[in-house]
């Protein structure tokens, strides 16, 4: 049995109010024990900061859309692409790493746990042989249901139960984890060319408008008890003027308390926000909203959000809000991708450059952060890219430098070519709050895990819960003056246990852990119905037969299920 002792490390666990106290943190197996015996191999973390490993709410790392960026992006390749470790898989890519890549830079800035935040539920075996195919980090993944045709039509008329029985279908189905939503109602018509830029746009052909099929997906969502809540991207992301959706959207989720058995006290967890805070009513008059919607979400208790911050880097978009990534091409004019998933949702693929001389990328750099700072709950409040959409998320250490320091904000600033133009459309100039590391554990680590109903595995660093545990050269009681330290030690951890075993020594790969895929098992009563409506839309709509559509269990190997029953 293996077991690791790490002694003196300053200790960061805000599940357990811990703050910087010299603790010892005793690992067994792959669970964090009280003591271990006294042949334990001993780490020696005096003088570092020791945290749980740290939980990514949303990002796009596994699935048909990255593997299409891939494709049409070969350049992205060529460049930012470390030398190969000896005994360890070649890496390349930059925005859109390859599988191994992408498990190995997670585990880098110790990271246990990614979710993959918009699944196609026809493509969900592609996506499962991506999530087995990247190593280390423990990973689940989101089917998207807001343009499925089965919910809007069970949902226009008021049927939750037949939601709710279908939607268990599918998770079970794919292998998946929670209700996700993107562009609600407006992927849908985007088949036909059209979009719903506001909550009560009609959807063409289903007569249901997107304020409905949020509403719907909510009581779904906690008819089954999920351990996540809905978790959802607005409609009309990018467009100049568009914080008064948003703060339509989250009104819809007011009043609504959480049913479930996982300590989620959200019943919406809005995501990318950055995208979704925007005022003005063009490019030319192009404005931070950051104040006016975080202002609203301090004062709700069971909203959560992650901040979709800009890293100004060259990046490619990629979601299934299919008519955005239309937009963004006729913007930039750059490669494009696009289709859509027979009945069940759509997507695009756009490369794109958030450039310091550009007047509108310094403004949406100014917004992630300004919502990160505003915010009062920290436990409410994720530190994320969007991966890749607004950056990649070996980015994350940058933010938490710049969220962190107002001497590394106001640096930045001075790089932009319009800094007096952002300045004037923004807060972020002269704004002199600066997160601690305790704040930004809650961030990255305590306040996800609980969001995403995985407080009894992640987050934390208490006896019972998995070992994972970070130690990053940072000393809390002399954090550097210069603020660059802190992105240096958080970008390359000087030791990360991964389910008990260690797989980064100094910045580097020494082992490939125990990882896992996590999926929801929802159980709901025998529903004839909605049995017989699945199989008569496969044989008519479908290009596979239902028989071919779930994902099979070989593709998820050392899988940790999670069992609910909707009827308890």
């Amino acid at each position: 049995m293996a077991e690791i002792l790490i002694k003196n490390g300053f200790v960061i666990d805000p599940s357990r109010k811990i703050n910087g106290d010299v603790m010892d943190v005793a690992i067994k197996d792959d669970k964090i024990v009280e003591k271990v015996g006294s042949g334990a191999k001993v780490i020696d973390a005096k003088g570092k900061v020791v945290m749980a490993g740290a939980v990514d709410v949303h990002a796009h790392v596994a699935g048909p859309k990255v593997n299409a960026g891939r494709l049409m992006r070969p350049e992205d390749k060529l460049f930012k692409s470390p030398d190969a470790q000896e005994h360890y898989r070649m890496e390349m890519g930059f925005s859109i790493p390859s599988t191994f890549k992408t498990g190995y830079d997670y585990a880098r800035m110790g990271y246990a746990f990614v979710m993959e935040a918009a699944m196609p539920p026809l493509h969900s075996p592609h996506v499962h042989e991506e999530i087995h195919d990247t190593p280390i980090i423990d990973e689940a993944a989101l089917p998207v249901f807001a343009n499925n045709w089965f919910v809007m039509e069970y949902l226009k008329n008021n049927e939750i139960d037949n939601a709710a029985a279908y939607v268990a279908w599918i998770i079970a189905a794919t292998k998946g984890y929670g209700i996700k939503l993107v562009n609600p109602g407006g992927t849908a018509a985007w088949a036909w060319g059209l979009n719903c830029l506001g909550i009560n746009d009609p959807v063409p052909f289903y007569d249901i408008t997107p304020a409905e099929i949020i509403t719907g997906l909510i009581k779904t969502n906690e008819y089954l008890g999920l351990p996540h809540s809905v978790h959802i991207h607005q409609n009309s992301l990018g467009d100049p003027g568009n914080y008064t959706v948003t703060l339509d959207s989250l009104k819809l989720a007011e009043g609504v308390k959480a049913r479930n058995k996982f300590g989620r006290d959200s019943v919406m967890h809005s995501t990318h926000i950055q995208f979704h805070s925007y005022g003005g009513d063009s490019w030319a008059n192009f404005e931070s909203k950051a104040k006016e919607v975080m202002e609203y979400v301090n004062t709700q208790k069971n909203i959560t959000v992650d901040l979709g911050c800009v890293t100004l880097d060259e990046t490619t978009t990629m979601t299934a809000d299919g008519p955005f990534e239309h937009h963004l091409n006729n913007l930039n004019h750059l490669k494009w991708a696009n289709v859509d998933v027979e009945l069940e949702t759509a997507a695009g693929v756009v490369p794109y450059v958030y450039d310091k001389n550009i007047k509108v990328c310094g403004i949406q750099w100014a917004i992630g952060l300004e919502l990160g700072l505003y915010a009062k709950d920290p436990m409410r409040t994720f530190i994320t890219t969007d991966h890749p959409n607004a950056g990649p998320f070996i980015r994350y250490p940058r933010i938490i430098k710049w969220l962190m320091s107002q001497k590394a904000r106001e640096a930045t600033l001075d790089t932009f070519k319009y800094k007096d133009k952002v300045i004037d459309a923004t807060n972020i100039h002269g704004m002199d709050r600066e997160l601690t590391l305790y704040e930004v554990a809650q961030m990255t680590r305590t306040g996800p895990a609980k969001a995403l109903g995985l407080s009894h595995m992640y987050g934390g660093l208490s006896a019972g819960l998995d070992a994972n545990v970070g130690v990053f050269d940072l000393n809390v009681k002399n954090m550097p003056s210069d603020p660059e330290m802190i992105e240096k030690a958080l970008l390359r951890a000087s030791w990360f246990i991964k389910s008990g075993q260690i797989v980064v020594k100094d910045g580097e790969i020494t082992g490939h852990g125990n990882k896992r895929t996590v999926w929801v098992n929802a159980k709901v009563k025998a529903n004839p119905q909605v049995t017989r409506d699945i199989n008569e839309k496969f044989l008519k709509n479908y290009t596979v037969g239902i028989g071919n559509y779930p994902v099979w269990d070989a593709l998820a190997p050392n899988p940790l299920v999670i069992d609910i029953d909707a009827e308890a």
